[in-house]
């Protein structure tokens, strides 16, 4: 790694102090840039240098926040969050990686590449906040209560599906770089409003060839269309997964997904503000998940349970099941305007979940059994076809209530669907007047019966 970072007049924040502890603190990381080029000194000299950086680092913290203290930062808990959160966290998991690997070149480029990103990054935001130059990026953050309750989803949904075990490395992950990334970009929405989620997680990308790939069977240490096709796929599915645990995230569907460059990923993170960014290291890479959704500081994604409030929320829950009587439905279809149009017609009377295929069919209905699945019979893949077939051959789903939305009426078609038996057919042109009193027929005879 051949590479210096250069103090430039912009990173003075104006504060003499802190501005030439911030240029000590630059001299050190060169200095050790300079160490690791050399490879008959990179060894015990990288480990004595970054053992100064870490103890000038921890000092340079301190005074920055007696600092602050002094003139009445408005920001001051928040900081003093970030730099905790860089000491506590970031900065002893570096040093567990440099250890582990016994100061290998890998480790040591990956160690100064993240503690210079952070570096830069927090000298051009955080501390310039201080002086009223910037407004603080961490400002918008989830209360303290909700962000722990996104990580401990993160990490077991990372174990579960990846059998990784992750740690958090950093709860203010500030886009920097931590080795070759893949940078994706997903954007979930719903019609009944504006609210947008926009989620862009970051993979090492050894971390991806050492999961994704293995699963595949593929042998290779270099990442190529099929991997990154099945990476995408995986990723999509384990934002779902997370998005499932929260209340507040029911209903929304993906409407955009990209894969950015590293300066288009740095603009987001530059024009706008996260309520969640989070840095996780694994035994086989380093990823990040950072969530844009402003109307989370109005919302919040519920109420996580904590020894102090776990008899309240309890009953709390309780109270609410009580209250959701409603019938249950589950509207498969892959068409969104379908799916939001029927649900529109519904809502107010039933529980209506939709999903967009049917293996989320299946799965939906495996977690959480529905009164009543109106599924639609054309779909790609897996049709609704399959979807009765799978649940009539298994004896626990063998007596789901199965309606089927189809738009051919001709006879053949018909005799296709009803050969099947489900509990019914409905013709998605039918008016939706139409629509709804078979839906509350059906439950009604239901109810008789």
């Amino acid at each position: 790694m051949d590479q210096q970072i250069t103090w430039k007049e912009e990173f003075n924040i104006g504060v003499d102090a802190i501005d030439k502890e911030h240029q000590r603190l630059f001299s050190i990381i060169n200095r050790l840039f300079m160490l690791r080029n050399e490879e008959q000194k990179s060894g015990k000299a990288c480990e004595e240098g970054i053992k100064f950086f870490y103890e000038h680092a921890i000092r340079h913290f301190t005074d920055e926040e007696n600092y602050m203290e002094l003139i009445c930062y408005k920001d001051l808990k928040m900081h003093k969050r970030i730099h905790k959160d860089f000491r506590e966290r970031t900065l002893p998991a570096l040093e567990n990686e440099l250890k582990k690997m016994n100061y290998a070149p890998v480790a040591v480029d990956h160690f100064l590449a993240v503690c210079a990103g952070w570096l830069i990054g927090h000298t051009l935001t955080e501390d310039r906040a201080i002086t009223g130059q910037k407004p603080s990026r961490w400002e918008n953050l989830l209360p303290a209560q909700e962000l722990n309750a996104m990580k401990h989803v993160i990490i077991d949904c990372v174990h579960h599906m990846f059998g990784l075990n992750a740690q958090v490395i950093s709860e203010t992950y500030d886009g920097e770089r931590f080795g070759k990334g893949i940078y994706y970009r997903l954007v979930y929405g719903r019609e009944q409003d504006r609210k947008k989620w926009e989620i862009i997680m970051v993979f090492e990308e050894k971390i991806l060839i050492n999961t994704i790939g293995k699963l595949l069977g593929v042998r290779t240490d270099k990442l190529d269309v099929m991997l990154i096709n099945a990476a995408r796929y995986s990723a999509s599915q384990f934002v779902w997964h997370v998005m499932s645990h929260f209340p507040s995230m029911e209903y929304y569907e993906m409407q955009e997904e990209s894969l950015l460059t590293y300066e288009e990923f740095r603009q987001v993170f530059e024009e706008e503000k996260p309520q969640v960014s989070l840095l996780f290291g694994t035994e086989e890479g380093y990823f990040s998940y950072s969530i844009f959704a402003p109307h989370l500081l109005e919302t919040g994604i519920g109420t996580p349970l904590a020894p102090d409030n776990e008899i309240t929320q309890v009953e709390r829950f309780f109270e609410n099941q009580k209250k959701s009587s409603k019938p249950k439905i589950l509207l498969v279809d892959d068409s969104m305007t379908i799916r939001e149009g029927i649900k529109r017609l519904l809502v107010n009377d039933y529980e209506v979940s939709t999903v967009q295929s049917g293996v989320a069919a299946i799965r939906a209905i495996s977690l959480d059994r529905p009164d009543l699945v109106l599924l639609d019979y054309d779909m790609p893949v897996c049709d609704g076809r399959h979807v009765l077939e799978m649940l009539r051959s298994e004896k626990e789903f063998k007596d789901v209530s199965v309606i089927f939305l189809t738009s051919r009426d001709d006879q053949g078609s018909v005799k296709k669907v009803l050969d099947l038996k489900p509990d019914g057919y409905l013709l998605k042109y039918m008016k939706p007047t139409e629509i709804r009193k078979r839906v509350d027929g059906f439950f009604k005879k239901k109810k008789n019966a």
